[in-house]
Protein backbone atom coordinates (compact mmCIF):
# COMPACT_ATOMS: atom_id res chain seq x y z
CA UNK A 1 0.00 0.00 0.00
CA UNK A 2 1.29 3.44 -0.87
CA UNK A 3 2.25 5.37 2.26
CA UNK A 4 3.37 8.91 2.99
CA UNK A 5 5.79 10.01 5.64
CA UNK A 6 6.43 13.16 7.71
CA UNK A 7 5.49 16.48 6.14
CA UNK A 8 8.26 18.88 5.21
CA UNK A 9 9.36 21.45 7.76
CA UNK A 10 12.01 23.32 5.82
CA UNK A 11 12.11 25.10 2.50
CA UNK A 12 13.84 22.82 0.00
CA UNK A 13 12.45 19.69 1.62
CA UNK A 14 9.89 17.49 -0.08
CA UNK A 15 6.20 18.00 0.58
CA UNK A 16 6.35 14.47 1.95
CA UNK A 17 9.77 13.18 2.93
CA UNK A 18 10.58 9.54 3.77
CA UNK A 19 13.17 8.83 6.44
CA UNK A 20 14.66 5.56 7.58
CA UNK A 21 12.96 4.27 10.69
CA UNK A 22 9.99 6.62 10.46
CA UNK A 23 6.54 5.12 10.82
CA UNK A 24 4.39 5.81 7.75
CA UNK A 25 1.23 7.86 8.14
CA UNK A 26 -2.02 7.48 6.27
CA UNK A 27 -2.22 8.81 2.74
CA UNK A 28 -4.32 12.03 2.76
CA UNK A 29 -7.59 11.53 0.92
CA UNK A 30 -7.59 13.55 -2.32
CA UNK A 31 -10.14 16.36 -2.20
CA UNK A 32 -13.36 15.88 -4.14
CA UNK A 33 -12.80 18.23 -7.08
CA UNK A 34 -16.50 18.93 -7.54
CA UNK A 35 -16.90 20.04 -3.92
CA UNK A 36 -13.59 21.91 -4.08
CA UNK A 37 -14.82 23.73 -7.19
CA UNK A 38 -17.96 24.89 -5.36
CA UNK A 39 -15.85 25.97 -2.37
CA UNK A 40 -13.40 27.91 -4.55
CA UNK A 41 -16.17 29.80 -6.34
CA UNK A 42 -17.98 30.64 -3.10
CA UNK A 43 -14.70 31.80 -1.55
CA UNK A 44 -14.04 34.08 -4.52
CA UNK A 45 -17.58 35.51 -4.32
CA UNK A 46 -17.25 36.36 -0.61
CA UNK A 47 -19.34 33.53 0.84
CA UNK A 48 -16.58 31.93 2.89
CA UNK A 49 -16.86 28.12 3.00
CA UNK A 50 -14.07 27.82 5.56
CA UNK A 51 -11.02 25.74 4.68
CA UNK A 52 -10.83 24.79 0.98
CA UNK A 53 -10.58 21.03 1.37
CA UNK A 54 -13.02 19.39 -1.04
CA UNK A 55 -15.20 18.17 1.81
CA UNK A 56 -18.69 19.00 2.97
CA UNK A 57 -19.45 20.31 6.45
CA UNK A 58 -21.14 23.06 8.41
CA UNK A 59 -19.07 25.90 6.93
CA UNK A 60 -19.86 24.88 3.36
CA UNK A 61 -23.55 24.46 4.26
CA UNK A 62 -23.62 27.96 5.74
CA UNK A 63 -21.82 29.41 2.71
CA UNK A 64 -24.30 27.79 0.34
CA UNK A 65 -27.22 29.18 2.34
CA UNK A 66 -25.70 32.65 2.14
CA UNK A 67 -25.14 32.40 -1.62
CA UNK A 68 -28.65 31.05 -2.11
CA UNK A 69 -30.14 33.94 -0.14
CA UNK A 70 -28.15 36.46 -2.17
CA UNK A 71 -29.43 34.87 -5.39
CA UNK A 72 -33.05 34.58 -4.23
CA UNK A 73 -32.97 30.78 -4.12
CA UNK A 74 -34.38 28.40 -1.47
CA UNK A 75 -31.88 28.19 1.43
CA UNK A 76 -31.26 24.43 1.29
CA UNK A 77 -27.57 24.58 2.15
CA UNK A 78 -26.96 22.00 -0.58
CA UNK A 79 -25.41 22.23 -4.06
CA UNK A 80 -28.77 21.42 -5.64
CA UNK A 81 -29.66 21.90 -9.29
CA UNK A 82 -30.83 25.51 -8.90
CA UNK A 83 -27.68 26.44 -6.97
CA UNK A 84 -25.36 24.77 -9.49
CA UNK A 85 -27.10 26.72 -12.26
CA UNK A 86 -26.46 29.94 -10.32
CA UNK A 87 -22.80 28.97 -9.86
CA UNK A 88 -22.37 27.98 -13.52
CA UNK A 89 -21.45 31.49 -14.80
CA UNK A 90 -18.42 31.42 -12.47
CA UNK A 91 -17.14 28.02 -13.69
CA UNK A 92 -14.04 29.58 -15.25
CA UNK A 93 -12.68 29.83 -11.72
CA UNK A 94 -11.14 26.35 -11.73
CA UNK A 95 -10.82 24.31 -8.49
CA UNK A 96 -7.02 24.20 -8.55
CA UNK A 97 -4.20 26.33 -9.89
CA UNK A 98 -0.48 25.90 -10.38
CA UNK A 99 1.70 28.18 -8.26
CA UNK A 100 5.41 28.72 -8.76
CA UNK A 101 7.18 28.97 -5.43
CA UNK A 102 8.95 32.28 -4.85
CA UNK A 103 11.51 33.33 -2.28
CA UNK A 104 8.85 35.57 -0.73
CA UNK A 105 6.33 32.72 -0.47
CA UNK A 106 8.81 30.51 1.36
CA UNK A 107 10.27 33.25 3.56
CA UNK A 108 9.95 33.00 7.34
CA UNK A 109 10.70 33.58 10.10
CA UNK A 110 9.36 30.24 11.35
CA UNK A 111 8.92 29.17 14.95
CA UNK A 112 8.55 25.45 15.45
CA UNK A 113 7.28 24.77 17.95
CA UNK A 114 5.73 28.10 18.84
CA UNK A 115 5.71 28.33 22.65
CA UNK A 116 2.24 28.19 24.20
CA UNK A 117 3.19 30.31 27.21
CA UNK A 118 2.40 34.00 26.64
CA UNK A 119 5.48 35.10 28.58
CA UNK A 120 7.66 33.10 26.17
CA UNK A 121 5.75 34.36 23.14
CA UNK A 122 6.33 37.93 24.30
CA UNK A 123 10.09 37.39 23.89
CA UNK A 124 9.80 36.60 20.17
CA UNK A 125 10.10 39.23 17.41
CA UNK A 126 6.91 37.93 15.78
CA UNK A 127 4.36 35.13 16.02
CA UNK A 128 4.94 33.68 12.56
CA UNK A 129 4.10 30.35 11.02
CA UNK A 130 5.64 27.11 12.24
CA UNK A 131 6.65 25.84 8.78
CA UNK A 132 6.58 26.80 5.10
CA UNK A 133 3.81 24.22 4.67
CA UNK A 134 1.63 26.00 7.22
CA UNK A 135 2.23 29.33 5.48
CA UNK A 136 1.46 27.95 2.03
CA UNK A 137 -1.72 26.34 3.32
CA UNK A 138 -2.95 29.65 4.74
CA UNK A 139 -1.98 31.47 1.56
CA UNK A 140 -4.36 29.20 -0.35
CA UNK A 141 -7.08 29.01 2.30
CA UNK A 142 -6.51 25.34 3.04
CA UNK A 143 -4.61 22.87 5.24
CA UNK A 144 -1.21 21.18 4.74
CA UNK A 145 -2.85 17.77 4.25
CA UNK A 146 -4.74 19.12 1.23
CA UNK A 147 -1.53 20.41 -0.36
CA UNK A 148 0.06 17.02 0.20
CA UNK A 149 -2.90 15.26 -1.39
CA UNK A 150 -2.82 17.55 -4.44
CA UNK A 151 0.88 17.05 -5.15
CA UNK A 152 3.36 14.28 -5.81
CA UNK A 153 5.22 13.03 -2.71
CA UNK A 154 8.47 13.98 -4.47
CA UNK A 155 7.47 17.63 -4.92
CA UNK A 156 10.01 19.84 -3.18
CA UNK A 157 9.46 23.21 -1.55
CA UNK A 158 12.11 25.04 -3.51
CA UNK A 159 12.15 28.44 -5.20
CA UNK A 160 11.18 27.97 -8.85
CA UNK A 161 9.28 24.72 -8.35
CA UNK A 162 5.57 24.61 -9.15
CA UNK A 163 2.91 23.13 -6.87
CA UNK A 164 -0.83 22.50 -7.25
CA UNK A 165 -3.00 24.54 -4.86
CA UNK A 166 -6.69 25.28 -4.29
CA UNK A 167 -7.44 28.20 -6.59
CA UNK A 168 -7.65 31.02 -4.06
CA UNK A 169 -5.69 33.34 -6.35
CA UNK A 170 -7.31 36.82 -6.47
CA UNK A 171 -8.42 38.67 -9.58
CA UNK A 172 -6.65 41.86 -8.46
CA UNK A 173 -3.82 42.86 -6.14
CA UNK A 174 -4.23 46.58 -6.78
CA UNK A 175 -4.52 47.44 -3.09
CA UNK A 176 -5.22 50.96 -1.88
CA UNK A 177 -1.91 52.82 -1.84
CA UNK A 178 -3.02 54.60 1.35
CA UNK A 179 -2.86 51.33 3.27
CA UNK A 180 0.36 50.60 5.22
CA UNK A 181 2.97 48.67 3.24
CA UNK A 182 3.00 45.81 5.76
CA UNK A 183 -0.78 45.41 5.46
CA UNK A 184 -0.73 45.38 1.67
CA UNK A 185 1.93 42.66 1.90
CA UNK A 186 -0.31 40.67 4.24
CA UNK A 187 -3.31 41.04 1.91
CA UNK A 188 -1.18 39.81 -0.96
CA UNK A 189 0.20 36.89 1.03
CA UNK A 190 -3.32 35.83 2.01
CA UNK A 191 -4.55 36.18 -1.59
CA UNK A 192 -7.26 38.67 -0.64
CA UNK A 193 -8.77 40.31 -3.70
CA UNK A 194 -8.25 44.08 -3.85
CA UNK A 195 -11.81 44.65 -5.10
CA UNK A 196 -14.41 44.24 -2.35
CA UNK A 197 -18.00 45.41 -1.87
CA UNK A 198 -18.69 48.20 0.61
CA UNK A 199 -20.56 47.19 3.76
CA UNK A 200 -23.33 49.38 5.08
CA UNK A 201 -23.65 47.20 8.18
CA UNK A 202 -22.82 43.74 9.44
CA UNK A 203 -24.91 41.24 11.40
CA UNK A 204 -23.36 38.60 13.63
CA UNK A 205 -25.94 35.83 13.90
CA UNK A 206 -25.30 33.36 16.71
CA UNK A 207 -28.06 30.97 15.61
CA UNK A 208 -26.45 30.49 12.20
CA UNK A 209 -22.83 30.89 13.35
CA UNK A 210 -22.06 33.45 10.66
CA UNK A 211 -21.09 37.06 10.16
CA UNK A 212 -23.24 38.62 7.44
CA UNK A 213 -22.26 41.69 5.41
CA UNK A 214 -25.12 43.79 4.02
CA UNK A 215 -25.42 46.81 1.76
CA UNK A 216 -27.53 49.94 2.28
CA UNK A 217 -30.58 48.15 0.84
CA UNK A 218 -30.15 45.33 3.39
CA UNK A 219 -29.04 42.90 0.70
CA UNK A 220 -26.55 40.18 1.64
CA UNK A 221 -23.26 40.79 -0.18
CA UNK A 222 -20.86 38.56 1.77
CA UNK A 223 -20.89 36.06 4.61
CA UNK A 224 -18.27 34.31 6.74
CA UNK A 225 -18.42 31.46 9.24
CA UNK A 226 -17.46 32.69 12.70
CA UNK A 227 -16.72 31.63 16.25
CA UNK A 228 -18.58 33.84 18.71
CA UNK A 229 -18.75 33.81 22.49
CA UNK A 230 -19.03 31.03 25.05
CA UNK A 231 -20.84 30.16 28.27
CA UNK A 232 -18.29 32.21 30.23
CA UNK A 233 -18.08 35.09 27.72
CA UNK A 234 -21.36 35.25 25.77
CA UNK A 235 -21.74 37.21 22.58
CA UNK A 236 -22.64 40.80 23.61
CA UNK A 237 -26.04 41.13 21.96
CA UNK A 238 -27.01 44.57 20.74
CA UNK A 239 -26.00 47.21 18.23
CA UNK A 240 -22.40 48.41 18.19
CA UNK A 241 -20.04 50.21 15.87
CA UNK A 242 -16.71 49.31 14.34
CA UNK A 243 -14.28 51.97 15.49
CA UNK A 244 -11.40 51.04 13.21
CA UNK A 245 -8.83 48.42 12.20
CA UNK A 246 -5.46 47.53 13.71
CA UNK A 247 -3.51 45.73 10.98
CA UNK A 248 -1.01 43.04 12.03
CA UNK A 249 -1.71 43.98 15.65
CA UNK A 250 0.23 43.39 18.79
CA UNK A 251 -1.84 41.72 21.50
CA UNK A 252 -2.18 43.07 25.02
CA UNK A 253 -2.70 40.02 27.19
CA UNK A 254 -4.41 40.92 30.46
CA UNK A 255 -5.12 37.81 32.58
CA UNK A 256 -7.80 39.74 34.50
CA UNK A 257 -9.98 39.63 31.37
CA UNK A 258 -9.70 35.86 30.84
CA UNK A 259 -11.64 33.47 33.06
CA UNK A 260 -9.26 30.64 32.09
CA UNK A 261 -6.01 32.54 32.70
CA UNK A 262 -3.35 30.61 34.56
CA UNK A 263 -2.72 31.56 38.16
CA UNK A 264 0.31 33.79 38.35
CA UNK A 265 0.09 35.02 34.75
CA UNK A 266 1.33 38.56 34.22
CA UNK A 267 0.26 41.10 31.65
CA UNK A 268 2.17 40.62 28.42
CA UNK A 269 2.54 42.48 25.14
CA UNK A 270 2.70 39.87 22.40
CA UNK A 271 4.29 40.66 19.02
CA UNK A 272 2.24 40.66 15.82
CA UNK A 273 1.93 37.67 13.55
CA UNK A 274 -0.60 35.34 11.89
CA UNK A 275 -0.20 32.81 14.71
CA UNK A 276 -0.93 35.36 17.42
CA UNK A 277 -4.15 35.14 19.47
CA UNK A 278 -5.98 37.63 17.22
CA UNK A 279 -4.35 36.78 13.90
CA UNK A 280 -3.66 39.41 11.26
CA UNK A 281 -6.21 42.13 12.10
CA UNK A 282 -8.29 43.46 14.99
CA UNK A 283 -11.51 45.34 14.18
CA UNK A 284 -12.20 47.35 17.30
CA UNK A 285 -15.80 47.57 18.52
CA UNK A 286 -17.58 50.19 20.58
CA UNK A 287 -18.10 47.45 23.18
CA UNK A 288 -15.00 47.74 25.39
CA UNK A 289 -12.55 44.83 25.12
CA UNK A 290 -14.45 43.28 22.21
CA UNK A 291 -13.45 43.01 18.58
CA UNK A 292 -13.59 40.99 15.38
CA UNK A 293 -10.31 39.29 14.64
CA UNK A 294 -8.40 36.44 13.01
CA UNK A 295 -7.11 33.15 14.37
CA UNK A 296 -4.09 30.85 14.23
CA UNK A 297 -6.47 27.88 13.83
CA UNK A 298 -8.71 28.34 10.76
CA UNK A 299 -9.90 24.74 10.88
CA UNK A 300 -11.59 25.38 14.25
CA UNK A 301 -13.78 28.31 13.20
CA UNK A 302 -17.34 27.59 14.30
CA UNK A 303 -16.22 24.51 16.21
CA UNK A 304 -14.80 26.04 19.40
CA UNK A 305 -15.65 28.88 21.75
CA UNK A 306 -14.18 32.36 22.11
CA UNK A 307 -13.77 34.87 24.91
CA UNK A 308 -16.77 36.79 23.61
CA UNK A 309 -15.10 38.24 20.52
CA UNK A 310 -15.92 37.27 16.94
CA UNK A 311 -13.24 35.14 15.34
CA UNK A 312 -12.81 34.50 11.59
CA UNK A 313 -10.11 32.85 9.51
CA UNK A 314 -7.23 35.22 8.80
CA UNK A 315 -8.15 35.43 5.11
CA UNK A 316 -11.82 36.15 5.86
CA UNK A 317 -11.18 38.83 8.47
CA UNK A 318 -8.62 40.46 6.15
CA UNK A 319 -11.30 40.56 3.47
CA UNK A 320 -13.87 41.94 5.90
CA UNK A 321 -11.42 44.67 6.92
CA UNK A 322 -11.48 45.88 3.30
CA UNK A 323 -15.31 46.09 3.35
CA UNK A 324 -15.93 48.05 6.55
CA UNK A 325 -15.06 51.58 7.63
CA UNK A 326 -14.93 53.40 10.99
CA UNK A 327 -18.53 53.85 12.06
CA UNK A 328 -19.89 50.74 10.30
CA UNK A 329 -22.84 49.40 12.33
CA UNK A 330 -22.46 45.93 13.83
CA UNK A 331 -25.60 44.12 15.04
CA UNK A 332 -25.10 41.10 17.28
CA UNK A 333 -28.15 38.88 17.57
CA UNK A 334 -29.12 35.47 18.87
Amino acid sequence: MKALFATALLAGAALVAPAIGQAPVAVPTPPDRNILHVQVILDALGFGPGVLDGKGGQSLTAALKGFQEAKGLPRTGKPDAATLRALYPYRAKRPTARFTLTREALAGPYYNPLPKDYAEQAKLPSLGYATPMEKLAEMFHTQPAVLIALNSPTTRLKVGNTIVVPNALPASRDYDAKLPDHWRQTLGMLNVDATQPVADHIVVDKSDGVLRVLDKDDRLIAQFSATMGSEHDPLPLGTWKIYGADYNPKFHYNPALFWDAKKGDDKELLPPGPNGPVGVVWLDLSKEHYGIHGTPHPELIGRTESHGCIRLTNWDVARLAQMVRPGTKAVFQA
